[in-house]
């Protein structure tokens, strides 16, 4: 049995990660900022399917915050589950922002940085001490590190600074066990920048008509990706780009 933390877990691309590895049969740790309705949800669907879970609160733009997360996850496995390591983390908190270079404030550039890029470092950084090696590190990028769509610069340059940084955690974690990639979606119907895929039908068909397979993505594709990626037959890649976009800008 394999435990998982998942950031942001609790609505989105999150939520179908979490559902999605526990329907492998693992278990988790999501994590939320505000809504812990929503993440509590999730943990009883989670429990209705057999599996264990657990749901911690976490500011992923705070990293001084990042210790005491860190003994909150080992006070977790000791009581959930009896131990005091965890095997799979999934750096997925984020949240998007559509803004012209021109228009784009420092607060905005330093939240952006804080959660996609500072956050994902220094929070793995706090929890390799109670990673197992032979673990798994997931980083979510985005399919903007590799095509350009106005309004996406700070998020897309972070996000490629992401992608970066996983090749250098496969190179210092590998003696460890410890495979690293990234998983990039491309555009997803959800609640993601404000739901604009999802409930801007001219900016869904626009990406629809780019995209090979003729739909934007959902929730589930993207859960179903990072779940495979975690599973035994997959531990032979390493420090990897796999886009999940359906053939977008190809």
């Amino acid at each position: 049995m394999k435990v998982a933390i998942i950031t942001g877990g609790s609505r989105g691309l999150g939520k179908s990660m979490a559902m999605n590895i526990a329907a492998k049969g693992q278990d988790v740790i999501l994590t939320y900022n505000s809504k812990k309705e929503e993440a509590e949800e999730v943990v009883a669907q989670i429990e209705r399917q057999g599996r264990k879970a657990v749901a911690l609160q976490l500011d992923a733009s705070n990293a001084k915050s990042f210790a005491d997360f860190a003994e909150a996850v080992k006070a977790a496995l000791n009581h959930t589950w009896q131990r005091d390591t965890f095997d799979f983390l999934v750096n997925n908190a984020g949240f998007g922002l559509n803004s012209p270079i021109t228009e784009t404030t420092e607060e905005q550039f330093d939240q952006l940085v804080n959660v996609h890029f500072k956050g994902a470092f220094f929070l793995t950084q706090k929890l390799l001490p109670l990673m197992a090696d032979g673990g798994r590190i997931i980083n979510i990028s985005s399919g903007l590190a590799r095509f350009s769509l106005p309004g996406n610069s700070v998020y897309g340059a972070v996000k490629g600074a992401i992608e970066v940084l996983t090749r250098y955690m496969a190179v210092e974690l590998g003696s460890r066990g410890i495979a690293v990639n990234t998983v990039a979606p491309g555009p997803i119907a959800t609640d993601f920048g404000g739901g604009m895929v999802r409930d801007n039908e001219a900016v869904n068909q626009r990406l629809s008509s780019q995209t090979a397979l003729g739909r934007v993505g959902q929730a589930q594709d993207i859960g179903g990706v990072v779940a495979s990626l975690l599973s035994e037959e997959m531990g032979w890649v390493n420090g990897q780009k796999i886009e999940a976009s359906g053939g977008i800008f190809l």
